[in-house]
């Protein structure tokens, strides 16, 4: 591979790592950009190699969000735990069938999401108070049915979980943003594990996109915690509108 197309790779890694830090959506850069940049390699390969430098961003900006925000050990490695067997689950069921047919019901469901979030401006501005164990409950299923959807088809599913956990939860952006991180983690390792597992990964473009997406995600969060929950929203708003562009083509045109 040439290096400028390395070059290049690395400066869409870093972004990506950037508004993945903030809200998720990274994937909606960083994949569709590792397609057309490298058509000649097959798709799991590319998939695989993508993984590693999603990963190790999400680490880095999940480390900068535990500074800043208190997230509770037990509540979070239970949800962790729930959101790691749904996805497994769901990319088990992905290798026996097609996920097309899901695709309109989530663009029609982020249709929703969009016009929610904009029309409602004091959502996510404020955390408020639940009664922990129903708000522990609610928060197992939305880890569940997300955490299901990401191993089966993927492409908003960070987005998605913040918006769960503002409107079902009542946490700000800010705390959303800091436990969709963490869960994010367990869902995408699976993955990872296993393209390891089968030796895809092209290791020589996988560590400098890692580098440069462990940047971005440290600016990002850095970003987040600094200008909080309106810039969140804003962020959160575009990449919305992004994967329902996204989603829109594939549902409509391809």
């Amino acid at each position: 591979m040439e290096l400028s197309t390395i070059i290049l790779l690395c400066l869409i890694a870093f972004l990506a790592g950037y508004v993945d830090a903030v809200v998720g959506g990274g994937g909606l850069i960083q994949v569709p950009s590792g397609l057309i940049l490298m058509p000649t390699q097959a798709v799991s390969t590319i998939i695989g190699t993508l993984k590693v430098p999603s990963f190790i961003g999400t680490c880095f900006a999940t480390y900068q969000y535990l500074q800043s925000v208190k997230i509770p050990f037990l509540r979070i490695l239970l949800f962790t735990s729930i959101a790691f067997i749904a996805s497994f689950s769901g990319s088990l069921l992905l290798t026996r069938m097609s996920s097309q047919f899901m695709k309109p019901v989530i663009f029609f469901v982020l249709l929703v999401m969009a016009i929610y979030t904009f029309t409602k401006k004091d959502l996510g501005q404020s955390l408020q108070k639940n009664h922990i164990n129903y708000a522990t409950l609610k928060g197992v299923l939305i880890c569940l049915i997300i955490g299901f959807y990401d191993g089966f088809i993927g492409p908003g599913a960070g987005s998605l979980f913040v918006l769960a956990f503002i409107s079902i939860l009542g946490y700000d952006f800010l705390n959303a943003s800091a436990h969709a991180k963490i869960v994010n983690l367990s869902t995408n390792l699976g993955s990872l594990i296993l393209f390891i597992g089968k030796g895809v990964i092209l290791w020589p473009v996988a560590i400098p996109m890692s580098i440069c997406n462990a940047t971005g995600g440290f600016f990002g969060s850095r970003m987040a915690l600094k200008k909080g929950n309106q810039f969140i929203r804003k962020i959160f708003l575009i990449v919305i509108v992004a994967t329902l562009l996204r989603l829109g083509y594939d549902v409509f045109f391809h």
